[in-house]
């Protein structure tokens, strides 16, 4: 990891990062409290980990990283990611932006309130996302070139 997103990742963590991986694994680990829960845990830590550590990484589509479908990719992955949003993507959602809110009020806060409205929407909708070094995945704006 080069020198400055592991300073902004030092940052992060002191600036309220922390909680907010630490609030992502508890809803992993009341989505694996059931078996029926587990496709959701797994989500879930995957961004827990994007959430601890975010700069130098970034969050693609699973088939894109892979280049391969899976069932996080498709319609099952879908009606999952609606279930998310019900039940614990919403108020992980809400936790991110009061968060960006409050870190926006400062200079030094607005790159890390930036990433908070991000992983705000990663709250709504994480199955069928992967965590890759920047310099791995695809280029920036994939996603409006139709890859």
């Amino acid at each position: 990891m080069d020198f400055l997103p592991l300073l902004l990742n030092v940052l992060w963590i002191l600036c309220g990062g922390f909680w907010m991986a630490a609030a992502w694994l508890l809803a992993a680990v009341i989505m694996a409290i059931s078996i029926v829960g587990l496709p959701w845990a797994r989500a879930a830590l995957t961004i827990a980990g994007y959430t601890l550590l975010p700069f130098g990484h970034r969050l693609v589509p699973r088939d894109i990283a892979t280049g391969r479908s899976d069932i996080g990719t498709g319609p099952l992955g879908f009606l999952g990611n609606i279930v998310w949003l019900v039940f614990a993507g919403w108020w992980l959602a809400l936790a991110h932006l009061v968060s960006a809110l409050l870190l926006a009020v400062t200079l030094i806060g607005i790159p890390f309130a930036w990433a908070h409205v991000k992983l705000a929407g990663v709250a709504l909708w994480p199955i069928g996302q992967s965590v890759v070094p920047i310099e791995d995945g695809p280029p920036p704006g994939w996603h409006r070139r139709g890859w």
